[in-house]
């Protein structure tokens, strides 16, 4: 066995313990301290990074989970402030839940993910437009209200729309948002500007695009602008 072939079969016991040999010439308890700071520390991140996920599993169960994400999952960056986006990658693609885990596991993730991502997003705020730091998100399920004591078993018949953003204090913010506005903020989010897409947005939603219509959407746009969003 040459020095790479050593590497990975050191990095494969890290990552898999109960199912790769012990390499010849390191003692197992030596073995073992390697093997529980590299799990310690990849779960110390999840746990920190996902608190609401957390808390919906017994240890055992989320250890599992660690592991198999340990196991099952080939990251693409070293930077320990992207283990979550790397964790969200694997939920979509390599995940097999069991048979307790809640339906809405991926959708909580993302939006436990999202305030980390602005808060350490290097975009600036514009001196006109929507801030790249003001994200739409929709969501089948509730997320903003999930927790170990509400789990829900099926999604409400309506989406879940959300604004995140992050204001000129650097403070990461959270609103809930109408169909109509979450259509508007898309709009807006992809370099329309307001003139174009209100009477679209008006369309879109099968609504009469008279004063009262515009009258409330620039009441909307003004609290965008006065939160930070829209300049």
């Amino acid at each position: 066995m040459n020095a790479v072939q050593a590497q990975a079969a050191f990095a494969a016991r890290i990552r898999q313990p109960a199912a790769q040999v012990l390499l010849a010439g390191i003692p197992g308890e030596r073995m073992a301290v390697y093997e529980a700071l590299f799990f310690n520390n990849i779960e110390s991140f999840l746990d920190s990074g996902f608190p609401v996920l957390r808390r919906l599993f017994e240890d055992a169960r989320w250890q599992r989970l660690v592991r198999s994400f340990i196991a099952g999952h080939c990251c693409r960056t070293p930077y320990f402030l992207q283990i979550g986006e790397e964790f969200i990658a694997w939920l979509q693609q390599g995940f097999v839940a069991e048979a307790d885990d809640p339906p809405f596991l991926l959708e909580l993730a993302h939006y436990e993910r999202v305030e980390l991502a602005l808060d350490v997003a290097c975009a600036e705020l514009p001196a006109h437009g929507w801030s790249p730091l003001a994200w739409p998100l929709a969501y089948v399920w509730p997320v903003q209200r999930l927790s170990a004591e509400y789990r829900p078993a099926q999604p409400p018949a309506e989406p879940t729309c959300l604004l995140a953003w992050r204001d000129r204090a650097d403070k990461v913010r959270f609103q809930q948002l109408s169909p109509f506005a979450y259509r508007l903020a898309l709009r807006l989010q992809a370099g329309e500007d307001s003139a174009a897409a209100l009477p679209a947005v008006a369309e879109e939603s099968g609504l009469v695009a008279d004063a009262s219509y515009f009258n409330h959407a620039r009441a909307l746009l003004d609290d965008w602008r006065r939160q930070d969003i829209l300049f």
